[in-house]
Order: structure tokens, then sequence, then C-alpha cells
């Protein structure tokens, strides 16, 4: 923050930002770091018949600031690029640095209790964190459900399994009556036989 202004320098300003009529060029506001903002004109007239009678709008910082050294606040980039009308004041950008300020001290303190909670690799060996640690246990991963093979392999039945529903439909079979029943017409007992034509005679 730059030191306090003294009242010629005040009084200066005041003067710089009277919107005079044969004015080109006239100062909106200052920010905390002593830079000035500044809007100005080529030339007096009418914005929709010449184009160098609109206005345009500039920073200008100290001479004795490094071209490194010059930081912009967003409240006034917001107002350089025209996002914004109004141009923001001392009081606004004092609020802003304050609010910055304490957003460090909760991240600092934030930081601070996150680090005090104990890691995996603090734990002794075989041991864990408990519940309210850091880190949280991890599921088991269910293959089952993302991998078609294994599913597959698993529902699969098994020989013994196999042998068994084998032995079941053979009891089912013997005690079926209509598998006992005598067929009693030729047509029941018809199936389909191989067929070869004969080689055709030469005429």
């Amino acid at each position: 923050m730059s030191a306090k202004i003294g009242p010629i320098r005040q009084a200066w300003y005041q003067w710089k930002a009277l919107r005079l009529p044969w004015r080109k060029r006239f100062l909106v506001g200052i920010d905390l770091q002593g830079n000035t903002y500044w809007e100005f004109r080529l030339t007096r007239g009418s914005p929709d018949t010449d184009p160098d009678a609109r206005w345009r709008r500039i920073v200008q910082y100290p001479r004795s600031t490094h071209y490194s050294e010059v930081r912009v606040p967003p409240h006034w980039h917001q107002w350089l690029r025209y996002q914004r009308r109004a141009a923001p004041t001392l009081a606004e950008q004092a609020r802003d640095v304050a609010r910055q300020e304490q957003m460090k001290v909760l991240a600092a303190e934030a930081d601070a209790r996150w680090e005090a909670k104990p890691g995996y690799l603090d734990a002794p060996p075989g041991e864990a964190p408990g519940r309210g640690e850091r880190g949280q246990p991890v599921p088991a991963l269910d293959t089952g459900r993302t991998q078609p093979q294994e599913r597959a392999a698993r529902e699969r039945p098994t020989a013994n399994e196999r042998r068994a529903a084998a032995e079941t439909g053979a009891a089912k079979e013997k005690d079926d009556p209509w598998k006992r029943a005598r067929p009693s017409t030729p047509g029941e007992t018809w199936q389909p036989e191989a067929w070869t034509p004969p080689a055709a005679k030469r005429r």
C-alpha cells in the first residue's frame, strides 16, 4: 500500500479529475500502489462520426516503478477492459485487500490442521490410520461387475454340478411315461436318411 497522499497532490488530483468541456484527458482514480487511471480522447466531437472522439482508458504508474513491478488490481483491470462502468474507490480497494489477507490466514490455518493429521507414511508398519485420520479406506474392487470374463467363469458350472445335472436328467427320462410308451404307427419312428442320386445313363 502506498503512503498517504499529501494535500498538494490530492488537490492536483482533484483538479485533473474535473470534466471540463475543453479537456481531452482527465483523471478517473488511483489505486493503493500509486497508479493513476485516465480517460482521454484524441479529438473532441461525436464518437458516432469520428472514431478518434471516443473515450479510451489507460493506466500510468509512477516513474520510480519498474516495468516488472507494476501491479494492477483486479477491480481496475475490469474498468480498463470496460467490464464495469464505475471506477473502484479507495475504500473498495482497501476492503478487497483486507479480504485477501483474511483468506491467506484461513488458508494457512487449514494447511496447518491438515499437516497435523497423521498420514499413512507416519503410521507404524502394519498399522493403518484410524477413523477420522487422513486417508479413507479403499473399498474392494468388484471385478465380477467390471470384468465379464471373470463373471462368466464364476457362473460356469463345475464338473460335479454337470455330472449331477446329467444324472438328474437321466432319472427324469427314465420316469417319463411317454418315453416308455411303444410307438403305435410307423410315422412316429421315421427318421430322414441320406440320399445319393444314381448316375444318369448316357444317351
